[in-house]
């Protein structure tokens, strides 16, 4: 009689393809229902920050001297300076930072300390507040005389030295004319050599003479700014940042 025989392994394999429909419904992935997206209130109003008030702006401390410089103003006080004795001056006060020379018929201040005739450099800051004449007439020593820078007058744009030989800022060698907007902060130089005096005004040089063989003097009407000293005529000036550097 012949017998079907079937191989172990073909019988194995039989299992598993009738298995396989099972095996493949539990491996198949079912696509999972979108999660519904949660919706955000909307933001509250938050109520505007109060607004901060801007801290007043304080005066500032001048700047420290440089190698060899000496400050001649501290930036608070008259100290080393006096009220220059010219009738009919207007009030100096100090504020903010500077030396504010009120309007009179004249009104200035006069260094009351030691200080070179010669071989020195000055350095300053002049301001016009208000009028129209010289805010800055810088008296100083030529050895053993005096001269003076003025800044802005005859009318407010003259800038010169008084005197040379006897003519003053308005009609001698130095005499130039200068735009000198009120309100506004100028540089000023000034450098006494034995036989030169130079100025310069924002870096710009506006006096270089030879002193040599010349007569050196000052107008009557500063005669109370010696031997240096700072004046306005009919005008408001303010000054800072005084220096005083030996050449």
């Amino acid at each position: 009689m012949a017998m079907s025989i079937i191989s172990p392994i073909s019988g194995l394999g039989l299992g598993i393809l009738a298995m396989a429909p099972f095996w493949g419904a539990g491996c198949a992935s079912t696509p999972k229902a979108e999660e519904p997206v949660p919706v955000l209130p909307p933001p509250r109003s938050q109520p505007a920050p109060a607004p901060v008030s801007p801290k007043p702006a304080e005066a500032s401390a001048p700047p420290k001297a440089g190698p060899g410089e000496i400050s001649l103003f501290d930036g608070k006080t008259l100290t080393g300076w006096k009220e220059s004795d010219f009738a009919g001056r207007g009030e100096v006060e100090v504020k903010e930072g500077r030396i504010v020379i009120g309007s009179g018929v004249m009104t200035g201040i006069t260094w009351t300390n030691d200080l070179p005739t010669n071989n020195y450099e000055l350095t300053l800051e002049a301001m016009r507040v208000e009028g129209s004449d010289f805010f800055c007439a810088l008296t100083f020593p030529v050895g053993v005389d005096p001269c003076s820078l003025i800044v802005g007058g005859w009318g407010g744009g003259v800038v010169g030295l008084s005197s040379l030989d006897g003519a003053d800022a308005a009609s001698n060698e130095t005499t130039k004319y200068m735009n000198f907007e009120n309100g506004k902060w100028f540089a000023i130089r000034l450098r006494v050599t034995p036989k030169k005096i130079q100025a310069w005004i924002d870096n710009d040089p506006v006096v270089d003479v030879d002193t040599t063989d010349k007569k050196i003097s000052i107008r009557v009407e500063v005669e109370a700014s010696k031997p240096l000293g700072i004046a306005t005529w009919a005008t408001t000036g303010a000054v800072r940042n005084l220096r005083l550097r030996r050449l």
